[in-house]
């Protein structure tokens, strides 16, 4: 049984493509999860910051969060422009790189990949510390199951965009739908109580006033809330995902997406300021997440209040899946520019970006181990990316709406260009507010990723055009035929394939057997008899054996050195290398021998030249058994 088979499942071929698409049903969970959780963040994100006012900083919740439900609406119908516009995906970047040229979309596309891999790191430590907070005895095992959950996260990836949305469904809906009914349930109570409901579980006391009301604060607090706008771009990234309709299905998907957070955010919001509901000090004895309390206070700490605070953890710990369906998208974008590997737009055997999911995967576990599950000193950076991205993006419509100049183009140029001011001052102010607490690390990480984009195209670009011929082929010359080389080590059926072969390339065919002990009389005998004798009979000139002297027991140095001397001998002449190879039957023996063959022909790649070619000639055991 093939392992990749039981890991991430059977191949799928490149005609069943469309079977893989998915519907909006399946979209949400996979699209709209690091947006949808963003509710359980968001929210106490910005309430921390008004601890210090007390109960007073209660009052000013609603109004910041209508702020941001009102960008998050802007944002909203920015996007849904960009589906229609650019159906391709790709977002921010394509958007950029259309309308406002490559550096303005080389820095979306740095700011969307700094936006990623926090998403990714993020999400995967903020469950897990939600858990941890729940379950103390798990601490000592954080960065073991921050590990673990990624892993799982990465092989569900790997398998398929279909099975992904099955995956995430169930925890996506249990979460909407339990926060729902919490909200429901908690209007209703304010309503009949004239509005000052009676929590059923006791709150904590709310602590004393020790600073005033400034606009700085409040500035501060609204950027630490817009946290909850993060992954709103996801959909726009993913159009080709959808099934037919895809531009349809996708603008389906991010109403959906958007009109469930809003409604999260606005009904935590009054919520909280109907109960008089104040964050505690994270890190800090008592301290309680701010969902923790308000369940509590609607339904107080019964079986609902397990089943809704199970949901919350299990989709913080898989909201990083969000990074994990756009990041490749993304990254299939810039590489279809040769502003990253090539390698990055190759779809695996499961029709998924492989390589992109690979690298999140490996960039993502960095980080969690470097801080060791605990990404606090992270989280400022959370929102500048995305809001970088916002700003580059809807600027780019306002060029694209100018030069279209189509049916009510004033009426979305204007609508694209409110939404470039408001997320343009938003990403000053989170720059600016959370510049001391890790947001500078941004101004490095985007400058240095767009530096190494820029190399990369470089490299392509130098390659093609040493690559680019417009010299026909020269005829072979019959008399200067090829040199003929092959590397043997004992007289065997590995041997004599690599001879014959090797002769059917050339009539000049050289063995160079090694020998560090100067114990080659037994390989002297058997080449007399095997090779010598049978190539006289047939009247042909019979390969010459060259025993070369090793005193330091080296294998690879003295075979690369009598080929780059035989090259030198016969610069009008080329070299072919005949590399015996076995081929194990079973992909474990693979490590019960040693791999020579390969080191010489990388090394031959590394020291060789134009005029020397390697080729392997495999001796396959399972054919033989």
């Amino acid at each position: 049984m093939n392992i990749l088979d039981v890991l991430v499942g059977k191949p799928i071929k490149t005609s069943d493509e469309r079977a893989e698409r998915i519907g909006p049903a399946r979209g949400i969970p996979i699209f709209g999860l690091d947006a949808l959780s963003s509710a359980a963040y968001g929210p106490e994100a910005a309430l921390s910051l008004l601890i210090p006012l007390g109960l007073l900083g209660v009052q000013y919740i609603i109004p910041i969060s209508a702020a941001i439900i009102t960008l998050l609406v802007i944002v909203y119908f920015s996007y849904r422009q960009t589906i229609e516009a650019y159906p391709a995906g790709g977002g921010s970047y394509t958007v950029a790189r259309f309308n406002l040229g490559s550096p303005a979309s080389l820095l979306a596309a740095a700011a969307l990949l700094a936006d990623y891999i926090l998403t990714a790191a993020v999400g995967i430590s903020a469950g897990v510390g939600a858990l941890v907070s729940a379950v103390p005895s798990l601490l000592p095992h954080t960065m073991s199951i921050c590990v673990g959950i990624l892993i799982v996260i990465t092989i569900i990836n790997l398998r398929g965009v279909r099975e992904a949305g099955l995956f995430f469904a169930v925890p996506t809906y249990l979460f909407v739908g339990t926060l729902l009914i919490t909200i429901v349930v908690g209007v209703v109570r304010v309503l009949l109580s004239g509005g000052h409901p009676t929590p059923v579980a006791p709150l904590p006391p709310a602590p004393p006033m020790t600073a005033a009301v400034s606009y700085w604060l409040l500035l501060k607090v609204f950027a630490s809330g817009c946290t909850a706008l993060t992954g709103v771009e996801a959909v726009s990234n993913g159009v080709k995902a959808f099934r037919e309709p895809a531009v349809k299905n996708a603008q389906r998907t991010l109403t959906v997406i958007i009109f469930i957070l809003a409604v999260l955010l606005a009904g935590i919001s009054y919520l909280v300021k109907a109960y008089g509901i104040v964050a505690t000090a994270p890190g800090q004895p008592g301290y309680q997440s701010l969902l923790s309390m308000l369940i509590a206070a609607v339904f107080g700490k019964g079986y609902f209040y397990d089943l809704t605070i199970a949901s919350i953890l299990i989709v913080l710990s898989l909201s990083a899946n969000t990074a994990f369906a756009d990041f490749p998208r993304l990254c299939r974008a810039i590489a279809q520019n040769n502003y990253l590997p090539h390698a990055f737009g190759y779809r695996g055997r499961r029709l998924v970006y492989t390589y992109g999911i690979v690298v999140l995967a490996v960039l993502c576990g960095g980080l969690l181990i470097l801080f060791g599950g605990v990404t606090d000193r992270l989280i400022p950076l959370y929102a500048v990316g995305a809001f970088l991205a916002f700003t580059l993006s809807q600027s780019g419509l306002v060029v694209h709406w100018w030069r279209k100049r189509g049916p009510h183009w004033v009426k979305s140029a204007l609508v694209n260009g409110l939404g470039a001011f408001v997320t343009g001052i938003t990403t000053i102010v989170v720059l600016v507010a959370k510049f001391v607490e890790g947001a500078w690390i941004t101004l490095l990480f985007i400058p240095s990723t767009i530096v190494f984009f820029s190399s990369v195209r470089r490299h392509y670009h130098a390659v093609r055009v040493l690559t680019t011929s417009r010299v026909p082929v020269h005829p072979p010359n019959p008399d200067q035929p090829p040199i003929a080389v092959i590397p043997i080590d004992r007289w065997s059926n590995i041997a004599r394939q690599g001879i014959e072969f090797a002769a059917r390339l050339s009539p000049e065919v050289i063995a160079l057997h090694v020998d560090p002990e100067e114990n080659s009389e037994l390989l002297r005998a058997d080449w007399e008899r095997y090779v010598e004798q049978p190539f006289r009979a047939a009247g042909k000139e019979p390969p010459k054996l060259e025993v070369l002297p090793s005193p330091y027991r080296f294998i690879i140095i003295p075979i690369i050195q009598f080929i780059l001397d035989l090259s030198q001998k016969h610069p009008d002449r080329s070299i072919i290398v005949v590399i015996p190879e076995l081929v194990e039957d079973r992909w474990y023996e693979y490590f019960l021998h040693n791999q020579r063959g390969r080191l010489l022909e990388w090394m031959l790649l590394v020291h060789g030249n134009a005029r020397i070619f390697t080729v392997t000639a495999p001796w396959y055991v399972g054919e033989r058994r």
